[in-house]
């Protein structure tokens, strides 16, 4: 017999080994599987590379930007110092270079804003640095006014939108290992049945109809029915229901699914892209593509910037020309041009979420997705899933009741001495509450289980027995009288038998974390209401809801319908965090407006996530709330103060004061452009300390 036995219904929370255990292997799948996977991983490498690039283009182009700023007549004359003669072509000769090498990114992103009509950052920052390239070529060559130089301009603003590119690449990069993860979930080999021989395989190469060999505590490698055996089966990953199901001959099994006590043979009904497992890697992949299409508040304010320059430079350069100014026409239509895309634009976002992931991180809390950060402010249902979230994923014994005759602590010797031997979770929690309560736990020899019936072992001269329901059906005996009202309560019932007869039972239920009611009240004092959504039965889901404060449960959800419920939550209105940590919470994890995993949670559910509480701990729920808030007004203060600069400083650098006497020198505005990004700088990191 294998120690891994099962009690009938002896169910259990305890699901995350197995997930962890099988997340090591390597995937085998079809040839589409197999695209897909590189797919994805072409993705993650894709968002390093660019991070990569970014980095290399800033440091480069800094090193360039050093002489062209400091041997910039405009620059030297701004702070007081003149440059010598032979200088001259330094400025122009690397400041074109800095355009072409370090500009190459900006120009190819406007470029495509241009074809698509959609202008955006790229083309704000394209337009700036092509007018700066022009006019300081034009003032460098005589053709256009000396004071319409601006190589130092265009070296900083280059150098500082490289910045903002990387601080960006690097803190958005995420990767698509979800998918991977998923297919993981698959075992390494198959035990393919040919006559009399057992063949080993690769999943990938199984055929519907083929008959394959599970042991126990092997995977099943592709959707079937059982052919022979039978098992305690966690289904978790798929179903989301925390306890090992008991299956037989005819039932369907599932690919990924583990046989936890005992081995069985599969007819092979389904493979590759038609098993469940894909299915759920499908949907996973459809929710990552649909949220990633959310347009960022830097991008509209670029857009509606680009447009107010381009309309004050044409309305400038008209205005100064019908009042019989042509040459102040086209110096101040530059100007306007240059100083239209200021520094700070570029860094106002990426700067801010750069700060706020370092802090979160250091919290425990790791961000993946910006969008994740800054829409978790907006959120107003949590929707937490039950096993491993608001409970620990492991059952822990929560009652005993001896018949009469018996004690409670002689009752829990004599199961503890029983389950000693055993492996399984149910058996362990036993044990564990047995040494917890100081009781004198007797040797036992003999030791045997059964599969879906219980264990057996001598125990001071007695046999004991410990099991559920099928047990008792075996023997004959009946329930002890607390059984219903625990059945009610969603506990897991076991019985105790001393030589054939029941001498008590104990109640056993997955433990809930000590912070789970805190972290509801915390949620709730937030103003967010608070779901669970749970595989498990309704008792189980009721009676955690109840004793947490959980304002809604929905119970007995599937992979499917976690999706569908976060869905129909979004289409009356809400918006949606979802917090999980098994396979099963996948999809809704995607789906959601912000997917939250626990970190102790499985790779999939993890990758499938835009935050990730590495502690475990949901109370963290609320903090990232909390960092989210504070985050947004420090974006919003960013946005205002590099959108409020322009808004003043455009129309006074076009002279719409000119006929009072102010003009705003171009040396100026380019002083103050360069300014704002300092007090966008210091804004963010006030972040550091002000962000709870």
């Amino acid at each position: 017999m294998t120690d891994h036995h099962a009690h009938a219904h002896h169910e259990t929370d305890e699901q995350h080994g197995s997930h962890e255990r099988r997340s090591s292997h390597e995937e085998h799948g079809s040839h589409e599987e197999h695209e897909t996977h590189a797919s994805h991983q072409g993705a993650h490498t894709h968002h390093q590379d660019h991070a990569a690039g970014f980095r290399r283009l800033f440091w480069a182009n800094l090193v360039l930007a050093v002489p062209v700023v400091a041997l910039s007549p405009m620059f030297a004359s701004l702070i007081g110092y003149s440059t010598p003669g032979w200088t001259a072509p330094v400025a122009p000769v690397l400041g074109t270079v800095m355009f072409a090498w370090g500009g190459r990114p900006f120009l190819a992103g406007a470029l495509t804003e241009l074809r698509s009509r959609r202008p955006g950052m790229m083309m704000l920052i394209g337009l700036a640095i092509t007018v700066a390239l022009v006019s300081s070529w034009g003032a460098t060559v005589g053709v256009l006014d000396h004071h319409l130089d601006f190589w130092w301009e265009l070296a900083l603003l280059i150098v500082i939108m490289l910045l903002g590119h990387w601080v960006e690449m690097r803190s958005i990069a995420q990767t698509s290992s979800a998918l991977e993860s998923l297919a993981a979930l698959l075992p390494d080999e198959a035990q393919r049945v040919d006559g009399e021989r057992i063949v080993t395989v690769s999943p990938a190469d199984l055929a519907v109809g083929d008959l394959v060999l599970v042991r126990p505590g092997g995977a099943v490698p592709a959707d079937g029915t059982i052919a022979e055996g039978g098992a305690s089966m966690d289904e978790s990953m798929v179903t989301g229901e925390s306890r090992p199901v008991e299956r037989s001959v005819g039932d369907r099994v599932v690919a990924g699914t583990v046989a936890t006590d005992s081995g069985l043979r599969v007819r092979v009904t389904a493979t590759g892209e038609d098993t469940a497992l894909a299915g759920i890697r499908r949907m996973v992949a459809e929710a990552q593509t649909s949220s990633s299409r959310s347009q960022r508040i830097a991008d509209r304010a670029a857009a509606l910037l680009f447009w107010f320059a381009l309309a004050t430079a044409g309305l400038t350069a008209l205005v100064w020309s019908l009042i019989g100014l042509p040459d102040q026409a086209v110096t101040r239509a530059i100007t306007v041009l240059v100083i239209a895309c200021p520094h700070a634009l570029g860094l106002a976002i990426p700067l801010v979420v750069s700060i706020s992931t370092g802090r979160a991180a250091r919290a425990g809390v790791l961000i993946r997705d910006r969008l994740a950060l800054e829409q978790m402010r907006t959120v107003d249902v949590v929707v937490l899933d039950k096993t491993g979230t608001l409970t620990r994923g492991r059952p822990t014994l929560d009652a005993v009741a001896p018949v009469q005759g018996w004690s409670a602590e002689a009752l829990l010797a004599l199961a503890a001495a029983a389950e000693t031997d055993s492996e399984h979770p149910l058996a362990r929690a036993v044990v564990e509450a047995a040494h917890d309560r100081g009781v004198r736990v007797p040797a036992a020899g003999g030791f045997s289980s059964s599969p879906a019936v219980g264990v057996s072992a001598t125990v001071e001269g007695r046999v004991v027995r410990v099991g559920g329901p099928r047990l008792l059906r075996e023997v004959g005996a009946a329930e002890v009288d607390e059984a219903e009202r625990w059945r009610r309560d969603g506990a897991i019932i076991l019985h105790v038998l001393a030589d054939g007869e029941v001498i008590g039972g104990l109640a056993l239920s997955d433990e809930v974390r000590p912070e789970s009611a805190e972290a509801v009240a915390a949620l709730h004092r937030d103003g967010v209401e608070v779901m669970m959504m749970t595989g498990d039965a309704e008792p189980v889901a009721r009676s955690v809801a109840g004793r947490l404060g959980v304002d809604r449960v929905f119970a007995g959800a599937s992979p499917a319908d976690k999706a569908d419920l976060v869905a129909d939550l979004q289409e009356q209105g809400h918006r949606v965090a979802m917090v999980g940590d098994g396979v099963n919470d996948a999809p809704a994890l995607a789906r959601a407006d912000v997917g939250v995993a626990i970190g102790a949670g499985t790779d999939v559910a993890i990758a499938s996530a835009g935050v990730i509480l590495a502690s475990s701990d949901p109370r963290s729920v609320s903090s990232v709330i909390a960092l989210s808030r504070a985050t947004y007004r420090k974006m919003t203060q960013n946005l205002w103060w590099a959108a409020g600069y322009n808004l003043v400083a455009v129309p006074l650098a076009a002279g719409v004061l000119a006929g009072v006497g102010f003009v705003l020198p171009m040396s100026v505005g380019a002083v103050l452009m360069s300014a704002s990004t300092v007090v966008v700088a210091l804004n963010a990191q006030l972040l550091r300390w002000r962000a709870q």
